[in-house]
């Protein structure tokens, strides 16, 4: 199989349930797909395992804040497939918060990729997404007690973080 955007997605049509919808996303660079959150993990896990596509490395994990007016989140991983040199963008969505006020959710992806154990914890610190499954989910570039995520629209910086002026 020569690596191509439909054949990728003819891939994970083939193992995905029929009801999962996945989208090409015509205008990015590289070529991307957009997926429900739920088969984010398991289609990861796919696209690394099988020969004829290698995904053998995850470059990054973007979350981008949609704002409050659109009320969600995108969240965007880019893989690379070091033996085909093929470049993929997934995308998924979610609420910016659940309906019982916690954090948006989504499975780890750091039992796939190492490199997905810092990525992850960056999203969760400054966009807030709890990343499930993850075995140490905590702040990387933020204090520990720190309160928010500074990278969401509705951000409000404290003046002071113990004591001490913070802009």
């Amino acid at each position: 199989m020569q690596l191509t955007l439909s054949n990728i997605i003819a891939f994970l049509q083939q193992k995905l349930p029929p009801n999962a919808v996945i989208t090409a996303v015509d205008n990015t660079t590289p070529s991307g797909i957009q997926l429900p959150g739920e088969y984010i993990a398991e289609s990861c896990k796919w696209l690394r395992e099988a020969p004829q596509c290698y995904f053998d490395y995850l470059a990054c994990i973007t979350a981008v804040d949609n704002g409050t007016k659109v009320g969600t989140i995108d969240i965007i991983y880019n893989l690379y497939s070091i033996p085909y040199h093929y470049q993929l963008m997934m995308q998924t969505t979610v609420p910016r918060m659940n309906v019982d006020g916690t954090l948006p959710q989504i499975p780890t992806v750091s039992h796939i990729w190492e490199a997905a154990n810092w990525h992850e914890r960056e999203a969760y610190d400054l966009v807030g997404i709890d990343f499930t499954g993850h075995t140490d989910l905590r702040r990387i570039l933020m204090p520990a007690d720190w309160q928010g995520h500074p990278l969401r629209e509705d951000y409000n910086q404290p003046t002071h973080y113990h004591e001490m002026p913070t802009d």
